[in-house]
């Protein structure tokens, strides 16, 4: 059985690359296109992984994993932040939130491969 990723980002073309790549390796993607959306959808569902953005409109990424954080649906789950920020104090409060990783957009398909298969296997 796959396993099933939900990617988070309110931009389209970004969603559509992160489900090609993951798509193309096997994986089943489950799209949100913001914080909010996402929560919704990593609830309803049970996802292997999480990939979210940060700067988003409705809820950031930040907000997303806090409020997932706290629903016993998200134990066990790797959040990975997929995104253009690279300021370490926005890292550290990811972290705090319960973020497992961290990877700067633009990205190169193999990186989040590589990751995905890492924290989902």
């Amino acid at each position: 059985m796959s396993k099933t990723i939900l990617t988070i980002d309110d931009s389209a073309s970004v969603r559509q690359l992160v489900e090609m790549t993951l798509t193309s390796a096997g994986y089943k993607v489950i799209e949100a296109a913001d914080g909010a959306d996402g929560y919704a959808k990593a609830t309803a569902n049970q996802v292997d992984a999480v990939v979210t953005d940060l700067n988003m409109p409705v809820m950031n990424g930040i907000d997303f994993i806090r409020k997932y954080r706290a629903h016993p649906g998200s134990v066990g789950v790797p959040v990975i932040f997929l995104t253009t920020e690279s300021d370490g104090e926005l890292k550290r409060q990811a972290k705090d939130a319960g973020a497992t990783g961290w990877i700067v957009k633009p990205f190169m398909p193999d990186q989040l491969l590589s990751v995905i298969r890492k924290v989902a296997g």
